[in-house]
């Protein structure tokens, strides 16, 4: 059974950071194209940051040059990096396979002063 447990959410001021965290089981991330997704209030979910099985990362241009995707095989975990955070950065935040399979509960990112 696939698990993906989504953490290291919370609340900051602009300009703060973050880091979330992806622990898997049931599949090896390594195997995966695996990326982060996010869903801000009234807003479709959309991929923000892919790390492909070779380690190639790709991001949307709203996140580029302040989030970071990165992966540890060792301990079977995605992360991401997301620095000088904008208000508009706040939402729901899920990592998953691409193409997307069962979605985990996610992590909230809240940006206000």
């Amino acid at each position: 059974q696939v698990q993906l447990v989504e953490s290291g959410g919370g609340s900051v001021q602009p300009g703060g950071s973050l880091t979330l965290s992806c622990l898997a089981s049931g599949i090896i991330v390594s195997a995966h194209h695996m990326g982060w997704y996010r869903q801000g209030p009234g807003k479709r979910r959309e991929l923000v940051a892919t790390i492909t099985r070779s380690g190639i990362t790709i991001y949307v241009d709203s996140v580029k040059g302040r989030f970071t995707i990165s992966r540890d095989d060792t301990k079977n975990t995605v992360y991401l990096q997301m620095n000088s955070l904008k208000p508009e950065d706040k939402a729901v935040y899920y990592c998953n396979r691409i193409p997307a399979g069962f979605w985990g509960q996610g992590t909230q990112v809240t940006v206000s002063s």
